[in-house]
């Protein structure tokens, strides 16, 4: 459910983005967008503009629920909102494009410079309190997250700006769109998943421990 709200943004990106035409033509927006310019420009600046409301919205949503603010969620709001501004002004898709490498690049090195920085990286930080696990297994998780974003990262920016060249610009700007929503997604529940059956055997052998102290007791 979480990761359906973190992708929250994401989703109303791609589903205006291909609703485009129809909020043109119905809605208020319509007299917002120069007719001028190409279809796939004024589908990205009206799913941009509304993935911009989306972030704000989700950013309110989990301060009023927690009464505090994510991170993810802030740095995310911040990152879409300067880049998207500028492609809804001069209607360039590349700036919103290179927003979830930028998101991706920034928490890798985060994740990265943690091992460095305190007694914790940040992923014994966030999960810490869960789980009791050696150092080197929190080390290895912690790696493993600096990896994924970085493939993420990169990911994006070769079918952003080097996948399928030659096709239309319409064609192509549709595939990175399909590529956020379905690409990045697809890779974070894999990786979830990869991580989930790593720390099951963590997991057993610490419900073993706990088993046999009980038996002895």
């Amino acid at each position: 459910m979480k990761l359906l709200f973190d992708f929250f943004p994401i989703i109303l990106f791609f589903v205006s983005f291909y609703q485009a035409k129809f909020l043109i033509d119905n809605t208020f927006i319509g007299s917002l967008i120069n007719p001028e310019r190409p279809e796939h420009i004024n589908a990205t600046i009206i799913a941009t503009g509304i993935a911009i409301v989306a972030s704000f919205i989700q950013v309110g949503y989990n301060w009023f629920k927690t009464r505090k603010f994510e991170r993810m969620h802030l740095f995310s709001l911040a990152l879409i909102t300067v880049l998207g501004t500028i492609t809804i002004i001069i209607g360039n898709p590349a700036f919103i494009q290179w927003k979830p490498t930028v998101l991706n690049w920034v928490f890798a090195g985060a994740f990265l410079l943690s091992i460095f920085i305190g007694e914790k990286n940040l992923v014994e930080r966030m999960m810490g309190s869960q789980l009791d696990l050696p150092d080197y297994v929190w080390t290895r998780l912690n790696l493993s997250w600096v990896a994924f974003f970085l493939i993420s990262g990169a990911a994006n920016l070769y079918v952003a700006f080097y996948y399928n060249v030659e096709a239309q610009p319409d064609v192509r700007m549709e595939t990175w769109v399909d590529f956020k929503l379905f690409g990045l997604m697809g890779l974070t529940i894999i990786f979830v998943i990869l991580q989930a059956i790593y720390l099951a055997r963590f997991i057993q052998e610490e419900e073993e421990e706990e088993s046999d102290t009980e038996a002895q007791q």
